[in-house]
């Protein structure tokens, strides 16, 4: 279970940028636990025939094509080179998810609920409030 996300200051305050941060680390811990598929493909032995030991496998083709789909692919952390990062702005990571927050906060247009959801939720609350808040 992840709970919590965003929250500093013991969970008194909520901080958009610090959300965006940790959805991104919750994205990586849900593909770390969807494991690593093991199969003829992806195990590769041709490429391993041909590289032989001690080659360099970085930059064959099989391994750029399954690196995308097997390593958790962020946007908001850096894994460029220093130098890259430094060309880029040098920008760092509380900088980044607070842009990002208020780019979702300004852009994003949320599907609505169909009415018949909306409307069992309103009626969940309604006898939610009517037994469980204190009438004066």
């Amino acid at each position: 279970m992840i709970y919590g996300l965003g929250m500093i200051d013991l969970g008194m305050t909520l901080d958009f940028g610090q959300l965006v941060v940790d959805n991104e680390i919750a994205k990586m811990v849900r593909k770390v636990l969807t494991g690593i598929p093991v199969n003829e493909d992806t195990l590769a032995l041709d490429v391993i025939r041909s590289v032989g030991a001690g080659g360099h496998y970085l930059m064959e083709e099989h391994t750029l094509k399954h690196m995308k789909t097997t390593q958790s692919q962020s946007r908001l952390f850096d894994r460029n080179s220093r130098q890259i990062w430094e060309t880029k702005g040098s920008t760092d990571l509380a900088t980044r998810a607070t842009e990002e927050a208020r780019n979702i906060l300004t852009t994003h247009k949320p599907t609505p609920l169909p009415e018949s959801t909306a409307k069992a939720l309103k009626e969940i609350i309604k006898e939610a409030e009517e037994k469980w808040i204190v009438k004066k």
